[in-house]
């Protein structure tokens, strides 16, 4: 009898650490497939807004840039963009300062966007990229310089 329960705690130990070195790689692969969905997920193309449509604000993402020098002018433009619901790519400084006025750049084909944006708040001027290069949005679509 006591040779039988030895036996038995044998087995059952020698069944937990076979499930664990079992478990581990299939956990593994399971978290890789995981991150893998995501990644896709995360790199599939948003369609296009019909004509006349414009995305919807969380989708669309906001370089802002300082352009005057004062610090912490574009980390606190930043918010305000983010309260009204637009994606920050990227806060920094512009590479070039003396902007007298803030202004809301884009990239080609979005002007529709640009202009809900400088509504929004209440920048008056709208421009497509000038002065900047598409890289410094780094992927954004708009930019907004903070002025003087």
């Amino acid at each position: 009898m006591v040779a039988a329960g030895l036996a038995m705690l044998e087995l059952i130990g020698l069944m937990i650490v076979g499930i664990a070195l079992l478990a581990k790689p299939v956990l593994h692969h399971a978290q890789h497939e995981a991150q893998a969905a995501a990644k896709a997920a995360a790199n599939k193309p948003v369609p296009p807004p019909k004509a006349g449509a414009l995305p919807p604000r969380r989708l669309v993402s906001v370089t802002v840039l300082n352009g005057n020098g004062v610090s912490g002018a574009a980390a606190t433009e930043a918010s305000r963009v983010r309260v009204r619901g637009y994606r920050i790519r990227v806060v920094g400084n512009a590479a070039r300062g003396g902007y007298g006025e803030t202004v809301v750049m884009y990239r080609g084909g979005h002007r529709g966007e640009a202009l809900r944006l400088a509504r929004d708040l209440r920048i008056r001027l709208v421009s497509p990229l000038d002065g900047l290069r598409p890289r410094e949005l780094k992927g954004a679509r708009l930019a907004v310089v903070v002025g003087g």
